[in-house]
């Protein structure tokens, strides 16, 4: 990430989430009316534009063109995480920590975590970013909402966790959504070494398909995206292969509850939208402990 910058990455999802949210009622896979506020100007005209009958078909198209894949497998990605958070919850997870927020409104948007604590961990640029933007929200749920601010690359989770107002007694839900691809892989082991602080946990995360890695040209728009990322100053460095994920879990005492690629979750969600088609090296995956 560019530094003293929010993450563009974590714009344009907020751009395919308002996008999402455009569609008429009754034919979205969710609401976030928060995300267009984290638009600049070029992408919230995008976004406003998208909700008029003339962009319903267009936008989409056009994103597609700019940035093959991403939009259908973003939005399904969204939809799916939701999903798994709402099952996590429902069985009884008490706390959600985010780790990488983002623009990430289920705090605000998803009426199951009406009750849940929710602490939000990401870099001060993006999280003093967002909070300049949701500060003219009347209401922001500020008695179950928090936010820390935390550079991954100085300072270790234990740190973090002291500063943040985590329970670890809480049964919590742990979402980790966008991040692994962009860190080495001790980070990936020092964060699940860390849940381990949890006495009950669920891990809700993505992964790159490991293949990616080293041979992009096999996945649909994958090459376009690494170009993206370079002018961003941003690069993908870690990846799982699936076969071996279940028994990597197993050393930090996780099991895999649920897992799907790209490909699986858009199938589930837009299956009624066969001209957007979606990445192939984009995963998810559920652990619990």
């Amino acid at each position: 990430m560019k530094a003293d910058k929010a993450s563009k990455t974590a714009q344009y999802m907020a751009l395919f989430r308002a996008i999402e949210t455009a569609r008429p009622q009754g034919s979205s896979l969710f609401k976030d009316p928060y995300a267009i506020r984290f638009l600049d100007r070029t992408l919230r005209l995008v976004a406003a534009l998208s909700s008029l009958p003339v962009g319903r078909n267009l936008i989409p198209r056009l994103v597609e063109k700019e940035a093959p894949g991403a939009l259908a497998s973003g939005v399904a990605r969204t939809k799916y995480i939701d999903d798994l958070l709402e099952k996590s919850v429902r069985a009884g997870a008490r706390q959600v920590v985010i780790l990488g927020a983002g623009f990430d409104m289920r705090a605000f948007r998803c009426d199951f975590l009406k009750s849940s604590a929710v602490i939000e961990i990401d870099h001060p640029d993006t999280s003093r970013f967002k909070l300049r933007r949701l500060t003219r929200e009347k209401d922001m749920p500020r008695d179950r909402v928090f936010y820390c601010e935390a550079d991954f690359n100085k300072q270790s989770l234990e740190e973090i966790g002291a500063a943040s107002m985590i329970d670890y007694k809480a049964p919590t839900a742990v979402l980790w959504e966008g991040v692994t691809g962009y860190l080495t892989s001790d980070a990936v082991d020092a964060t699940l070494k860390w849940s381990e602080n949890f006495s009950r946990v669920d891990l809700i995360f993505t992964y790159l398909d490991k293949r990616v890695l080293d041979h992009p040209e096999e996945f649909f728009g994958s090459q376009r995206t690494i170009r993206y990322l370079k002018e961003n100053e941003e690069q993908w460095t870690f990846g799982f292969a699936l076969e071996e994920l279940p028994s990597y879990l197993e050393r930090y005492g996780l099991t895999l509850v649920a897992e799907a690629g790209a490909a699986d979750y858009r199938a589930r969600y837009m299956a009624d939208r066969p001209g957007l088609p979606g990445y192939g090296f984009h995963r998810v995956a559920w652990a619990r402990r």
